[in-house]
This record gives C-alpha cells, sequence and structure tokens, in this order.
C-alpha cells in the first residue's frame, strides 16, 4: 500500500496503462487471428487487406512501446509469409 500520495497517483496510472497496453495486445492477436482466417478461406482481396490492418497495428504498438520492436518485427514477418503464400494460390 503506498504512504506518499505521488506513490497513489503512480498506482493508478500503471493499472490504466496496464489496461490500455492489454487492449493493444490483445487486438494485435484478434487481427493475427482474422489474417489466418482470411488465409485458410483463400480471399486474396480480404488477406490483402486484413495483413494491410495487422502491420499497421503492430507499427503504432511497437511506437507506443506496448509492444517491443522485434516482437513486430517478428510478427510481421509471419504476417507477409503468410499473405505471400495466399497470393500464389
Amino acid at each position: 500500500m503506498p504512504n506518499i500520495k505521488q506513490q497513489e497517483k503512480r498506482v493508478r496510472q500503471a493499472a490504466r496503462q496496464r489496461q490500455e497496453n492489454l487492449r493493444w495486445r490483445s487486438t494485435a492477436k484478434t487481427l493475427m487471428r482474422r489474417l489466418n482466417e482470411a488465409v485458410a478461406d483463400g480471399d486474396a482481396k480480404e488477406t490483402e487487406a486484413r495483413h494491410r490492418e495487422l502491420v499497421q497495428w503492430l507499427d503504432r504498438a511497437a511506437a507506443r512501446g506496448t509492444l517491443h520492436r522485434n516482437t513486430v518485427a517478428r510478427r510481421k514477418s509471419q504476417a507477409a509469409k503468410l499473405t505471400a503464400g495466399d497470393s500464389g494460390k
């Protein structure tokens, strides 16, 4: 339990930031799942749209510090492989 007023504020801020970071990470997972579904359906247009949406979201997550840049790079690479494999069908 914080004893100092500033510590109490930091606890409140940390809780708020934790919830916001959770939202960003969760949305990134959801977008990746939607990309996988689009690839499975074989719809090239939908796959490209989902890939673009995912990459934009990951870049913003990295810029704000929610996800590490190497994690973002890895996920973007995986998404690009999925998209490239689908366009060859």
